[in-house]
């Protein structure tokens, strides 16, 4: 929800137009039965960004846009062949759309988003949205001896 809340917050700032394409959490967790112990970067993570560029099209379809993205892949922490697959596969559907796929780590992308995160004072959350990373990130974190991550709790950028 805070991500969502920013996101809203910097669209206004900029006069842009924000589209609340929330996904249906109970199709989330039917989706992802079975698939609770899959690490990250793992099928379940394959699953959910199916579902979340499925939507994305078919909005963008609805609404007379030829091109989707995403900025899933500045992340390291994300592997950006799976997201690109996902955003093919989404598209695939439409055929006047298309998926672009621009690596938003290379060019100084990774410098620039930590720079207008910091400018912005965007919070900055340490696992990818779903209860299942949460719960697999604070289990590293506390074999690490590090605090547990706390939902909505606001972490910034330094």
């Amino acid at each position: 929800m805070i991500r969502k809340e920013e996101n809203i917050r910097f669209a206004k700032k900029h006069n842009i137009p924000f589209v609340d394409a929330d996904y249906d959490t109970d199709n989330w967790f039917d989706r992802a039965k079975g698939m609770e112990q899959e690490p990250e970067r793992g099928v379940r993570c394959t699953m959910c960004f199916d579902m979340r560029f499925e939507r994305t099209a078919l909005y963008a379809a609805e609404n007379g846009f030829s091109v989707i993205s995403s900025s899933l892949g500045i992340s390291r922490w994300k592997n950006m062949q799976q997201i690109n697959d996902c955003g093919i596969r989404a598209v695939a559907p439409y055929p006047n759309m298309v998926y672009w796929e621009y690596n938003w780590r290379k060019k100084g992308g990774s410098a620039r988003m930590i720079e207008i995160s910091k400018r912005e004072q965007f919070y900055q959350q340490e696992y990818c949205g779903c209860i299942y990373s949460l719960r697999d990130t604070n289990k590293h974190r506390k074999s690490q001896g590090r605090d547990l991550i706390k939902i909505g709790v606001q972490y910034y950028l330094p």
